[in-house]
């Protein structure tokens, strides 16, 4: 049944060698997440919904970053498996000026409006206006971040992940550390609480684009090409837009909907409960999928690798082989996240973060949600990420992850959560049905073997 899966040790050992430093750079930035949310959370329930609050947006233009990478990593994979490295200039340069734009003008919104902006997705004044202090000093970080992931993104399409593993390992252990010193008023700092968040977040950022234009002036491994990274062709504008443009639509609007769900929980009752909950076992969701996102990110490099190549004869089959991997991580990580719920989460980990008894029931509920349901959401997102995407079929891709989300989900959690009061569980349970609904359209288009095209020569 599984014969597809014998792909024999060159295949695995390459999976292994591309996911490895991705899994090592998704578990440092959600451990070190962790204990940025632990220490805000050592400050009170109240600074950690603010946070969680305040994060709403951030998570949105997060995203947007993550879909101008993965729009220019359809491109850049499928010009790497050619030796194209003048065009992969040129994809670079566009992405740093679409990022650059995108996230100045984020930080402009949350530097000159704060507390406007952040009204717009809770209702309690006090969680508000602290929310506000964190968005202003933390503006602009998105901009350097921003900056900083578009070339390590362009580097891991080129099979070059540990990069990736280097700048953001540095900028999450600066951040930690001066979370530290800046929070609670350590080496002689003032004592800033969440502005002391803000502003190690703010200067670890920095220091991430540092650390890449340093790799950009003397790193070896890819010369930049300045005529064609600052002046890329308008025929490759095009190309960006045609096959960028949706992945980037397509991570706005997922981001988009996936931060009014605690939008609406901002306007639930006990909304300071449920968001200081929902900011915690987000961080613990995070760490549960660091694999599932690592093979979905390995999954686009091989698959557009191999059309770049011209190598198509078995793409499905290893499309196939790479969706089952994925799912069968999830299994085995999932069962022991859904243990140490029981073991770990809730009688230790709850209580150091201050969580009141609702808080801490609420947690407990998601956080097995997410954990029974992570299977689902590794084959949608190796398969919509990594094959359909990796494989140019960017229009597809985007219509089956975000029509399921605005049609159903999130609808149906506005009613129940905002006109019917149904309370979290429905609204959280209601949360995941779109997952569902991708599985049957995702297995329908895998299936089909239409997503697989060379955007290269378009």
């Amino acid at each position: 049944m599984l014969s597809y899966m014998k792909r024999g040790p060159v295949f695995y050992r390459n999976v292994v060698a591309l996911a490895i430093p991705i899994i090592l750079q998704n578990l440092i930035t959600n451990s070190l997440g962790l204990l940025d949310t632990f220490m805000v959370g050592r400050l009170g329930e109240t600074p950690m919904a603010a946070v969680t609050l305040a994060n709403i947006p951030i998570f949105v233009v997060q995203l947007m970053t993550f879909g101008l990478q993965s729009g220019a990593s359809v491109l850049i994979s499928q010009f790497h498996g050619k030796g194209d490295k003048g065009s992969i200039n040129e994809v670079l340069g566009i992405g740093f000026y679409v990022a650059g734009g995108l996230t100045f003008a984020f930080g402009c919104v949350m530097f000159f409006l704060p507390l406007p902006f952040m009204s717009l997705f809770g209702n309690d004044l006090a969680v508000v206006a602290l929310a506000a202090e964190y968005a202003k000093i933390v503006a602009f970080s998105f901009l350097f971040d921003s900056l900083a992931q578009v070339y390590i993104a362009a580097h891991r399409s080129m099979a070059n992940p540990m990069l990736g593993l280097y700048i953001l390992g540095s900028s999450m252990v600066s951040n930690t550390l001066l979370n530290w010193v800046f929070i609670f008023g350590k080496l002689g700092a003032p004592a800033l609480g969440v502005r002391g968040a803000a502003l190690a977040t703010l200067l670890s950022r920095m220091l991430e684009l540092v650390i890449a234009a340093g790799h950009m002036a003397f790193g070896k491994s890819f010369r930049l090409q300045p005529g064609r990274l600052l002046r890329p062709s308008r025929a490759m504008l095009n190309r960006y837009v045609r096959f960028a443009t949706p992945v980037l639509f397509n991570e706005t609007m997922w981001g988009l909907g996936t931060s009014l769900y605690p939008t609406i929980m901002g306007h639930m009752a006990s909304s300071q409960a449920i968001l200081a909950a929902y900011g915690l076992v987000g961080n613990l969701v995070n760490m549960s999928t660091v694999m599932v996102f690592a093979i979905g990110g390995t999954t686009a490099i091989i698959i557009g690798r191999e059309i770049g190549a011209g190598r198509r004869e078995e793409l499905y089959e290893v499309g196939l082989t790479l969706n089952t991997l994925s799912i069968l991580l999830a299994i085995v990580v999932g069962a022991v996240f859904i243990f140490l719920t029981y073991t770990l989460f809730s009688p230790v980990l709850y209580p150091l973060f201050h969580l009141s008894p609702e808080a801490a029931e609420i947690a407990t509920m998601m956080s097995l949600v997410s954990f029974l349901i992570l299977p689902l959401r590794a084959f949608n997102t190796t398969n919509v990420v990594g094959v359909l995407r990796g494989g140019g079929d960017v229009m597809a891709a985007s219509m089956i992850d975000l029509a399921p989300m605005w049609l159903l989900s999130l609808p149906l959690a506005a009613v129940m959560g905002l006109i019917l009061h149904w309370g979290i569980l429905p609204v959280y349970l209601t949360m995941s049905l779109d997952n569902l609904i991708k599985l049957t359209l995702g297995v329908w288009r895998l299936r089909s073997k239409k997503w697989i095209r060379d955007v290269t020569a378009v």
